[in-house]
């Protein structure tokens, strides 16, 4: 199952997530997504654990709980949407 994890700290990493959520089951992947010409985070990401039953338990332990001094956002990922942005 695919988790959005908001409203991190700039400075998190990878591996401090997948800490945080290992306590809850399997993590498949972390992803903290980040700007494509600067690099750096945009504040927000994704994990993915292997369990439906445990990601829940994640989300429900997680979300509005501080990490990194900030209150973070745990939910289920949505499907990224089709705009019609056009370049």
């Amino acid at each position: 199952m695919n988790i959005y994890v908001g409203n991190l700290g700039y400075k998190v990493e990878e591996d401090e997530l997948r800490d945080a959520f290992q306590k809850f089951g399997n993590v498949t992947s972390v992803k903290i997504i980040t700007d494509k010409f600067t690099g750096k985070s945009k504040g927000f990401a994704f994990v993915e654990m292997e369990n439906a039953a445990e990601a829940h338990n994640a989300i429900d332990a997680l979300d509005g709980k501080e990490f990194d001094n900030r209150n973070i956002t745990v939910n289920i990922a949505r499907e990224k949407r089709e705009n019609n942005r056009r370049y």
